[in-house]
């Protein structure tokens, strides 16, 4: 099977040769990996590892100033220019061999009541996205690969734009206020989707909602917040882009057991990074109560494992990720349970895959 087949095959629970591996890296990693096979683009990466890879497709946004201001929501490393697309302030951290761009003040500061939210200078205006790029970039990765795009996004948007104890004490405080923000930052997506999906064709196989709504040890919010806020913006989106033919692919970080029922049945496809490091997201459980309806993408642990262990370590994890979250042999996409970080040991990505394929 060529990767894009076993990816489709996979998320559409059809009988595969072998569970899919797909990498998720820093641009460190991926710079260290084109030296390794002496190559010049990513793509080339890929083939040269053997990867299923499902190729993220980012669109671009350009700034009033004329500068790219990322169109994803998360990880400002992405983004250019010294703004995302939503206006937060971006400044450059340099820590090891690590670089990357951290968020500054949060720009909804004195934009504090319902009233004054129209007089926010940043909101994106959907005519600024890159679609013509974003489309080509997915017309060139799905001649061999599954597409994933764009990166989408409610509350940790809200949490860039407000700072992050400012959000957590609006939730409490400031509820109508919140469901204010949250309006304008779907219906802006929701109407970049729209354009996206009618441009990309049979280009794009799924897209990205990311919303870390847990941390290391418990929710971010209690279920109720969720519910009120978060819940019936997931299922619009999902309906969206199921409309299109589309799959959902599901991000949140952490120890988010109690919400992983409601958010499945908003409709996702497939549950992302599946941390089982964290309390209660025990991979041989989450298989027994979900593998039925959720594609599990990711295990393999980047806190300890692939950034500290020896690649025999690596080769010990990815078979307990295969015999747990891939039992039956369906339901799994092995992946780094997140981004590989600078520093971590190329032979240890070089065990996951290869104990993948065998």
């Amino acid at each position: 099977m060529t990767p894009k087949e076993r990816i489709l095959a996979t998320l559409n629970r059809q009988p595969t040769d072998r569970a899919p591996v797909d990498l998720w890296h820093t641009p460190e990693i991926a710079s260290a990996l084109r030296k390794h096979f002496n190559v010049n683009d990513d793509l080339s990466v890929y083939r040269a590892l053997g990867l299923d890879k499902i190729v993220w497709v980012f669109m671009d946004y350009k700034a009033d100033s004329g500068e790219r201001a990322g169109g994803q929501s998360g990880a400002g490393a992405e983004s250019g220019g010294n703004r995302t697309m939503w206006g937060v302030p971006l400044k450059g951290i340099q820590t090891g061999e690590s670089y990357y761009a951290e968020f500054g003040e949060a720009p909804l500061t004195g934009f504090d009541t319902v009233e004054s939210l129209p007089d926010y200078p940043y909101w994106p205006d959907v005519n600024k996205f890159d679609y013509d790029g974003a489309v080509a970039q997915a017309v060139e990765a799905s001649k061999e690969f599954a597409v994933i795009g764009p990166w989408v996004s409610f509350y940790e948007i809200y949490c860039q734009m407000r700072g992050l104890e400012q959000a957590m004490m609006d939730l409490i405080i400031e509820p109508d206020y919140v469901d204010a923000v949250l309006d304008r930052i779907e219906s802006i997506q929701t109407e970049m989707m729209k354009r996206f999906f009618a441009r990309a064709g049979k280009a794009l196989d799924l897209v990205f909602i990311s919303d870390d709504i847990a941390g290391q040890t418990s929710l971010i919010m209690s279920p109720e917040m969720w519910q009120r806020h978060l819940q019936p913006r997931l299922k619009r989106w999902c309906e969206l882009i199921h409309a299109h033919g589309l799959k959902v692919f599901y991000h949140t970080d952490g120890a988010a057991r109690p919400l992983l029922k409601s958010i499945i049945d908003c409709g996702i496809d497939v549950l992302n990074p599946i941390q089982h490091a964290c309390p209660g997201m025990d991979i041989v459980e989450l298989k027994q109560e979900f593998g039925k309806r959720v594609i599990f993408h990711g295990g393999i642990d980047n806190q300890q494992v692939l950034p500290f262990g020896t690649p025999e370590a690596v080769r010990a994890e990815t078979r307990e990720c295969l015999k747990s979250l891939g039992a039956g042999g369906e339901g799994y996409i092995c992946c780094s349970c997140h981004n590989v970080q600078a520093g971590t040991p190329l032979e240890n990505i070089f065990a996951m895959v290869e104990t993948v394929k065998g």
